[in-house]
């Protein structure tokens, strides 16, 4: 998989709105309990129990989207000990959860520092000209329906799962798709795991539709043993609401400076 550092595509306005998202999902990333300490492995089986609460409370859950079955029992964040010896207490829940709610939380909540940051890269790459083309307020829109739409769509296919569903990789998936739609010849440079890391400058059509082919293939399961710990049907889903919604201004859109040869090694880092 290649790495997107950077798009050769100049924004007309100050994308203010990725931005916010940028630093919402870092600052409850921080916020969240434990999670703060899991880059060094410091968390305790106390942050452990209260990290399992705060997920369980504000993560979506596909079986309450779709049936609106809601746990009896649910971690508590408290500690306790049992048969088996320390553990994480859970009791009924103590407080009313809204599931479609639970939709616009769990694109804020991420499980790990890999998670948020690989998130975030794609969104500073990809959300300034998505946003520039749609206007603050429409991007504000699209951002969320195309997180609705991930969530929903991964929640249909696993119906009966009590698994948490959370990150923005839905929603941003959604914003990879609305660029390739709008922009599919820009420039764009990613670094590619050979050796070290080799710097190319390819069409976002390619970076895009690799990326996409390889969610697709993972959704079913493919290529990788333990495929359902990541939701790549949302990020399918997500992708696909997204090139649904920018079609209609694909024709309005400028074109951004046409990618010219392919570049690669000593003379790709000449002219980075």
């Amino acid at each position: 998989m290649v790495i997107p550092v950077h798009d050769v595509n100049p924004a007309r306005r100050t994308p203010w709105v990725t931005y916010a998202l940028i630093v919402a999902n870092v600052v409850v990333f921080l916020r969240t309990p434990g999670m703060a300490g899991s880059l060094t492995g410091g968390s305790s089986l106390a942050q452990l129990c209260e990290l399992r609460a705060f997920m369980e409370h504000w993560a979506a859950v596909p079986e309450e989207l779709i049936h609106f079955r809601m746990p009896r029992a649910v971690p508590t964040g408290e500690v306790g000990v049992g048969p088996s010896g320390p553990g994480c207490v859970v009791g009924p829940p103590g407080y009313d959860k809204s599931p479609p709610l639970s939709v616009l939380t769990s694109m804020f909540l991420h499980g790990s520092w890999l998670h948020l940051l690989g998130n975030m890269l794609f969104l500073w790459v990809f959300g300034n000209n998505v946003e520039d083309r749609l206007g603050h307020v429409r991007y504000v829109l699209f951002y969320v329906a195309c997180g609705y739409a991930a969530g929903y769509g991964y929640a249909l296919v696993n119906a009966d799962s009590g698994a948490l569903l959370m990150g923005a990789s839905g929603a941003v998936a959604g914003v990879l798709g609305a660029y390739l739609v709008l922009y599919p010849r820009a420039r764009v440079w990613v670094l590619v795991p050979f050796l070290l890391f080799l710097p190319l400058r390819l069409a976002a059509w390619i970076v895009l539709g690799l990326w996409f082919v390889l969610q697709a293939v993972y959704s079913y399961g493919a290529a990788v043993t333990q495929a359902g710990t990541v939701a790549y049907v949302a990020h399918v889903v997500g992708f696909l609401a997204g090139m649904v919604l920018a079609w209609p201004l694909r024709r309005g859109t400028s074109p951004p400076p046409e990618p010219s040869r392919m570049l690669w090694g000593r003379q790709a880092r000449h002219n980075w």
